[in-house]
């Protein structure tokens, strides 16, 4: 039987790829740039095409030049390439999820070069604003670019624009400044939508690997448990029938030989030493299995990274820390990196996290770093008080080694801190 489709329909992979963030807008800034391409080029061929509307063409009027001519046309061309360029590098999708360092002077700087191609790629930089900064970032981004654009249409109009602001200057303006609040305003509206869906994505996926996580340990918990269940019930039954057994045997051995029966004590004896050697055998099946019955937690902490795109996870594992926990310590180890894996998605903004495992005598310890943007000021919150919560009922500490830049924290737990029966 084939298994059953999803509630909302088969999966259709290149749908869901049209639709990322990153996809859609290197699709739109590569439209874009060919159509610049084209029109520059059929204006170099002397075919019949509007004038390129960038700062580079108002100034070259502004200097005394035409409209049409070719040096600043060839001059927006050479600046095309770079803006085009700019805007791909910048729309990748670790970008989006982390913006890099200085991420305004680098929107700036392709704004700048943006304009002074066309003010159509300017556009494509304010959606990337919308999605790289905070929200008032992003709204302080739009209106800055309202008033560079309206200063433009002020002070170095087009020769359309020229036409326009003859008919009557404040009409002109006051209708093309509205044109630009909805222009920008429509592109930080889209970039910060864009912004909150990717934020909802990454917690998602974030709740879906602690829970896949929390469903690794629960597995190796259960496999715990029913090693400890099958030992003990090895102990409780086996193991009373086996020394009744021995007992019987002794018992019969002693009334054989009381009426000569040479050759059955010999027999019971025989029975006796397997049934002594069998016990032997049980008790030492049992002593295995509580020895083995332990927590691997390597397994719960891997699905963690692998479900997590951004930051990415690198895990550096000690096979004796991960392979030989008590149940407890397991548990309370796994919710705090879990925890610390969640702040460090929604508040650090990282880029990468690792997790280092070792194992330092009886003592578990567990150092998480991440490079995100960390806090010049603490305050803990509910997460890191349950995480020292957590471990403190065990015996164990959480330690904060570096708060800015990014974020170091120890975990210490005993292996087991459980007082053996």
């Amino acid at each position: 039987m084939p298994p059953a489709s999803p509630p909302h329909g088969p999966s259709r992979p290149w749908l869901d790829r049209l639709v990322e963030p990153s996809f859609a807008l290197r699709g739109v800034a590569v439209v874009l740039v060919l159509l610049e391409l084209r029109a520059a080029l059929a204006a170099l061929t002397g075919a019949a095409a509007e004038p390129f509307d960038g700062l580079i063409n108002q100034l070259w009027q502004l200097a005394g030049g035409q409209a049409r001519d070719r040096a600043p046309l060839l001059m927006s061309l050479a600046l095309m390439l770079p803006t085009g360029w700019g805007l791909w590098r910048l729309a990748r999708q670790p970008f989006l999820d982390t913006p890099p360092r200085h991420v305004w002077a680098w929107l700036l700087a392709l704004d700048l070069l943006a304009f002074a191609v066309t003010p159509a790629l300017a556009f494509l930089v304010t959606v990337l604003a919308g999605l790289m900064l905070s929200a008032r970032g992003a709204l302080a981004f739009a209106a800055l670019q309202v008033l560079l654009a309206l200063a433009l249409y002020a002070f170095l109009p087009t020769e359309a624009q020229r036409l326009e602001q003859a008919q009557g200057a404040m009409p002109a303006l006051l209708t093309q400044g509205l044109w630009m609040v909805a222009l920008y305003g429509l592109g930080f509206g889209l970039g910060r939508l864009t912004a909150a869906q990717a934020d909802k994505r990454r917690w998602l996926q974030a709740v879906l690997a602690e829970r896949l996580s929390a469903e690794q340990l629960h597995d190796e918990q259960l496999r715990y448990s029913e090693r400890l269940g099958l030992a003990r019930e090895l102990h409780d039954l086996m193991g009373h029938h086996l020394t009744a057994l021995n007992l019987q045997l002794q018992l019969g051995e002693a009334l054989l030989a009381r009426h000569q029966g040479t050759e059955a004590a010999a027999a019971l004896g025989k029975a006796r030493g397997v049934a002594e050697q069998l016990l032997a055998d049980v008790r030492q099946a049992v002593s295995l299995q509580r020895e083995h019955a332990r927590i691997d937690l390597s397994a719960a902490l891997q699905a963690l990274a692998q479900g997590i795109e951004s930051p990415r996870i690198a895990l550096d594992l000690d096979p004796e820390a991960v392979r030989n926990l008590g149940p407890r310590s397991a548990h309370a180890l796994l919710r705090c990196v879990q925890e610390a894996v969640t702040n460090a998605v929604r508040h650090a903004r990282a880029r990468h996290l690792a997790i280092q495992v070792r194992a330092e005598g009886p003592t578990v310890c567990i150092r998480i770093e991440d490079d995100g943007q960390g806090q010049g000021k603490l305050k803990a919150g509910n997460g890191l008080t349950g995480m020292r919560e957590r471990l403190a009922e065990l015996g164990g500490r959480l330690d904060i080694l570096r708060q800015q830049p990014g974020f170091l924290i120890e975990l210490r737990c005993p292996r087991d801190p459980e007082t053996p029966a």
